[in-house]
């Protein structure tokens, strides 16, 4: 069996090498190189991880974070792509692809797409995708919890996600394969090839609210 999350951590380095150090990404202001260090931090340093809820603590993060960044490009590329420590469960190729492969394809397409252009730069596995699509199943009513409207999710071969029930502003409707509705819902629908129907209102609604899990 494929692990997807293994599979797209490789695809990832190897597009962080292309594109250099200093490439830029939907993490704005991050460049590659403070991207691919947030996820060695994210990794290996759990004991960081607090700076992200705890304003007090987040100058630790920073800095455990721009150290990272400070190494060697090819030096920190490996790093990310050697993923987490031997001891962590997250090595075991099931809990890494729950834990790890939205992570990973969420921040492999931040830098695929920095340049802000919208649409896809590369075909996705149809395995891969139909993973994504479980995973946006299990968290939609999350990433839209936030929304003033409706959210209907649809894929051009009809599958359907009720993301968000309907309100008295309406519903509004997304079309797009998996990885482009997911990218969506982390707050990046400029960059993602979607089709968007409902009133004009309900989508300026809906487009104004905070998406994503933060």
């Amino acid at each position: 069996m494929t692990h997807l999350a293994r599979s797209e951590r490789d695809a990832f380095c190897d597009s962080l090498l292309t594109a250099g150090p200093h490439a830029p990404t939907l993490c704005s202001p991050w460049d590659a190189a403070e991207l691919a260090a947030h996820v060695v931090v994210r990794d290996r340093r759990p004991d960081l991880a607090p700076g992200i809820w705890v304003p007090p603590l987040a100058h630790r993060l920073e800095e455990g974070q721009a150290a990272y960044a400070a190494k060697p490009f090819p030096e920190l590329v490996d790093l990310v792509r050697s993923g987490p420590p031997v001891w962590s469960p997250v090595r075991l190729a099931p809990v890494d692809d729950v834990v790890n492969l939205v992570e990973l394809f969420i921040h492999h397409e931040d830098v695929l797409r920095g340049d802000e252009q919208r649409g896809p730069r590369r075909v996705v596995a149809d395995r891969e995708s139909r993973a994504l699509w479980r995973s946006l199943s299990r968290l939609a009513r999350v990433f839209f919890r936030r929304s003033p409207v409706g959210v209907v999710l649809r894929t051009p071969d009809g599958r359907t996600l009720h993301a968000r029930s309907t309100t008295e502003l309406g519903t509004v409707v997304l079309e797009g394969r998996p990885e482009e509705l997911l990218l969506t819902a982390y707050g990046r629908r400029r960059v993602a090839e979607i089709e968007v129907t409902g009133s004009k209102d309900a989508v300026d609604a809906l487009w104004a609210a905070p998406l994503g899990l933060a």
